[in-house]
């Protein structure tokens, strides 16, 4: 079966204590199951509407993370349509930071444009710096880790006072 999803594809993402958060695919490997996702709130308590959605700018994205499709594939994270104003150009594959704490080493990564699961050049940045950089981890995350991350980053729910 042919996946449901694609550059340019809106998905939620539930959230361990109830409630959605929202990601964007904006690059999807040719040959893998690697995903360049932007990833968004607010926590809403149901699925937003795609005018919501498109709604959001890059900038405003809480993560720009590489992660594996399994959770888009399988249907636990729901996708809800394609953005009527994609445009990729608007929405880049940012650099990432990897470490090597025990030998005191760091490289900031670029990735293919068009394919997120290849590294396509590592520069080295001094050791003591790379946190300075503002970069996010160069890691594969899988869809338990992202569900954790967005929980933390888009707090508690709020109280039900109905």
């Amino acid at each position: 079966m042919k996946p449901m999803y694609r550059e340019g594809s809106w998905f939620a993402i539930p959230l361990l204590d109830g409630g959605y958060g929202w990601g964007l695919v904006v690059r999807l490997a040719p040959t893998s199951k690697t995903m360049l996702a932007y990833l968004f709130g607010p926590r809403l308590p149901q699925l937003a509407t795609l005018e919501q959605l498109d709604a959001l700018q890059p900038e405003a994205a809480l993560r720009v993370l590489r992660v594996g499709d399994m959770a888009l594939a399988s249907g636990h994270w729901p996708v809800l349509g394609e953005s009527a104003r994609w445009q990729p150009a608007r929405w880049p594959v940012p650099q990432f930071l990897r470490r090597a704490d025990k030998l005191q080493r760091a490289w900031r990564v670029s990735y293919s444009d068009t394919d997120p699961s290849r590294a396509e050049r590592e520069e080295a940045v001094p050791y003591d710096m790379a946190d300075s950089l503002g970069l996010e981890t160069d890691s594969l995350y899988g869809y338990g880790s992202v569900e954790l991350l967005l929980t933390r980053l888009l707090g508690a729910a709020a109280p039900n006072r109905s």
